[in-house]
Parts: structure tokens; C-alpha cells; sequence
């Protein structure tokens, strides 16, 4: 067997290389654009199948360096804290209270039913955590950044294991949704529950929108390439900031005995900055204000995003799909069991909580899209289903507050509980 290994310069360029040809497959074929399938993911599994062709035929196996690609996870994940907004949790309504248990409670299940399934298998522990909500409702970026976690603790390939469940997950999230709210729909709604109603927004949800569908908002957001510079570059400064001090919390909560993901410290960090800074009073105008503006929250997202499609790139074309072999049948069966249960606690228990009514179904299929994909995919799960019926307001404030904010920490809580009860 001949070794190639490759330095962290040739990794983030393949990485890039893998993305700029996901983007390409992205827009060519309908397949990935109905499943939401994102570009890293359609561009990465080419390259990891060329190195598994190489490993199986040739005899060759690549080595990639992942400092670089550890480095974009930390920044994606520092970028999450920042969106975390608890005001936004104080002011959301009892339909955001709901959504937030039911997520807790999806997780939970995810975790619980995958570990029993390999308790009555007899195979690693660990293999029902990575397929559990780590790669469910944390899709790629979770599985990911757990991984180093999972092979510490003793699972070999955790990386390949985690990625090909969290694509799993997108496919079956987006197949699931739309079908499963239309049986809803015509099984439990009334003519009169169907009818479009006069929605009244709640003003400190519909903050939460961005302005930009407006003229008067895009006009806000025009500028020079100067202050687009200062503005993105402001940001990355911020996200940096949060990163490095997230290492000493990360330092001071490893002293514990308590294991957590590298990018917890910075994640934490970030979200403590987000919600203290609106205290401190700052100029604006000649005048001493209080509020958040200092974080440019568009370019933090937008900073992240970037971080995220490297980071996802970087991890794809590392995927070692040789070494899923020995657990295919184990792994199959956990993750067909995950959307099974998906259906069955959508249809029993999300649908009776959030109200029997046309939004519950509609958020349902949302539900379907972040609890087995991500939250693209519950859009567009939404959008289809509204599209064939009529639009509703409440799912689509509540569905990204969920998926952007509370999604990752509540999992990232849950996930490390679960390895110190192991």
C-alpha cells in the first residue's frame, strides 16, 4: 500500500476545488437543487470516491491535513453563537416555546433509539451517537466537528460514518416532508381549517426577518467596496475574537472531566457576547446608545457561511468510505430506524402539540427538513407544501429562528451529555 499524503495548503485547495464543482453540479442537475443538497457534499463525495477508487484498485491511500479545516469549523460554529439572540426566546410566543421542547425532545429520541440499537446489535456505542442527532438534526457541520471527539473516544472512521449519515439525513428529510404533511393535511384538517387566514405578525418575530425583500431595506444595505470591506472585515475581527478567547473556556471547561467538542468554548463565547454587549452604551450619532449594533449580524452569517462550505469541502474529500464496510448493516438499519421515528413522532406528537391546525401541518414538514437534514431543507419543505396550498406566516418566522439560533447549542448540550453517560 503507497501512502500520499497531503499538507494543509494542498487540502484547503482541493477542498475549494471539490466546492467550486459542487456549485457547478448544483446548478446543472434538478436532483440536488429538489433535495438541497449542498455544494461541498455533491462536490466532496466525487473526490472521496476517486480516493476510495484509488485505495480499492490502485493500492494508494490519501492522507489529508486537517488543521486548516479544524480552524473553518471553529470559525462556522463561533459564527452560530453569535445568531443566538435570547430576547428573541423571551419574546417568541408560546408557538416558539413548543418548537423549542419538541426539539429537545427529537434529539433526545434520536440519541436514545440509535444507542439501544447497537446495545441490542452488539457493535460500538459510539456508532449510534454518530448516527444519532449528531448527524440527524446536526447534519454535516455537527458530524464534523464531533468526529475528532468520537475517534478520541474510540470510533474508528467516526468522520466517514458521520458525514454519509448526515447525507442520508438531507435526502430523507426533504423525501419525507412534503408527503407526510400532505397526508396530514387530508387526513385531519377540516375545509374550514384549510382557508387562508389574516395573519398578524408579532413585531419582535418579524425582527427577525431581514428587511431586504423591501426597497426602503435594500437601500440600507447599499454601499461602497470600502465599507463592504470594513464591514466584512469587522466582522471576521469579531469571530476571531470569540475563537481565540473560546479556547480558554474550552481550556477551563475540559478541567472538569467533561468532554465537549472543541468549538463549544468559542460557540458559548460568542453567544454571551452577542447578549451582553446590547448593555454597554456605545456612540452613534453624537448620542450614547444601547443595543447590539456592533455586530454586523449579515457578515458574521455571511463570514460563517464561508467557514462552513470550506470546512464541509475539507471533510468530504477526507471521507475514508472504505472503512464503512464493517458497519454498513448496523448503520443502515439505525438510520432507516431514525425515519421511521421521524414520521411516527411528526404525525403523534408534533401535530397535536403545535395545534391540529394548517400551520402545525405545515411546520411538520419543516420539522421532517431540520430534524433529518438541515434548515434549508425544512424551507423548502414549507414552500412546497404552501406552494400547493397557500402561504402561511408563522412557520417561516419560526422554523430558521430554531434552526439558526437554539438548534446547534440544545444538540451540542444534549450530544455531550450522552458521551459522559456512555
Amino acid at each position: 500500500m503507497t501512502s500520499i499524503e497531503l499538507n494543509m495548503i494542498q487540502t484547503a485547495g482541493i477542498g475549494a476545488l471539490a466546492l467550486m464543482v459542487g456549485m457547478v453540479l448544483t446548478r446543472k442537475v434538478s436532483f440536488l437543487q429538489r433535495f438541497c443538497i449542498p455544494s461541498p457534499v455533491s462536490g466532496g463525495i466525487i473526490f472521496s470516491l476517486i480516493t476510495l477508487a484509488l485505495y480499492g484498485w490502485g493500492h494508494v491511500e490519501v492522507s489529508f491535513d486537517g488543521t486548516l479545516r479544524d480552524i473553518f469549523m471553529l470559525a462556522f460554529f463561533t459564527s452560530v453563537g453569535f445568531q443566538t439572540d435570547f430576547k428573541v426566546l423571551k419574546q417568541g410566543g408560546k408557538a416558539l416555546g413548543i418548537m423549542l421542547g419538541l426539539l429537545v425532545l427529537i434529539i433526545t429520541l434520536q440519541n436514545l433509539m440509535s444507542w439501544g440499537i447497537t446495545k441490542l446489535m452488539d457493535v460500538n456505542p459510539l456508532l449510534g451517537i454518530a448516527a444519532g442527532s449528531v448527524s440527524m438534526t446536526g447534519g454535516h457541520g455537527t458530524a464534523g466537528g464531533f468526529a475528532a471527539v468520537l475517534e478520541h473516544m474510540g470510533l474508528q472512521g467516526a468522520s466517514t460514518i458521520g458525514m454519509a449519515a448526515a447525507t442520508f439525513g438531507l435526502i430523507a428529510g426533504s423525501m419525507i416532508g412534503g408527503p407526510l404533511a400532505e397526508f396530514i393535511i387530508h387526513k385531519k384538517l377540516t375545509h374550514e381549517q384549510m382557508q387562508p387566514k389574516d395573519e398578524e405578525i408579532d413585531p419582535a418575530m418579524a425582527g427577525i426577518e431581514s428587511d431586504e425583500a423591501s426597497p426602503a431595506g435594500r437601500a440600507k444595505r447599499i454601499s461602497s467596496n470600502e465599507q463592504e470591506f470594513q464591514q466584512y472585515a469587522k466582522a471576521s475581527y469579531w469571530i476571531l475574537l470569540a475563537m481565540a478567547g473560546g479556547t480558554l473556556l474550552s481550556w477551563a471547561l475540559a478541567q472538569t472531566g467533561v468532554t465537549f467538542p472543541s468549538y463549544f468554548g468559542a460557540l458559548i463565547l460568542a453567544a454571551i457576547m452577542r447578549n451582553t454587549i446590547r448593555f454597554i452604551p456605545y456612540r452613534e450619532d453624537g448620542k450614547w446608545v444601547k443595543g447590539d449594533k456592533q455586530f454586523d449580524m449579515d457578515r458574521i452569517i455571511s463570514v460563517g457561511n464561508i467557514c462552513l462550505s470550506m470546512f464541509l469541502g475539507m471533510a468530504m474529500i477526507s471521507l475514508r468510505l472504505w472503512e464503512l464496510q464493517s458497519l454498513a448493516l448496523p448503520l443502515v438499519i439505525i438510520l432507516a430506524s431514525q425515519v421511521v421515528m421521524m414520521i411516527l413522532f411528526v404525525y403523534f406528537i408534533a401535530f397535536p402539540f403545535l395545534g391540529r391546525d394548517y400551520d402545525a401541518a405545515v411546520l411538520c414538514a419543516g420539522i421532517c427538513g431540520f430534524g433529518l437534514g438541515a434548515t434549508p431543507n425544512a424551507m423548502a419543505n414549507m414552500s412546497a407544501v404552501c406552494y400547493k396550498y397557500h402561504y402561511t406566516v408563522k412557520p417561516f418566522l419560526i422554523v430558521p429562528i430554531i434552526g439558526a439560533m437554539f438548534a446547534d447549542i440544545i444538540n451540542t448540550a444534549i450530544i455531550t451529555l450522552f458521551l459522559n453517560l456512555l
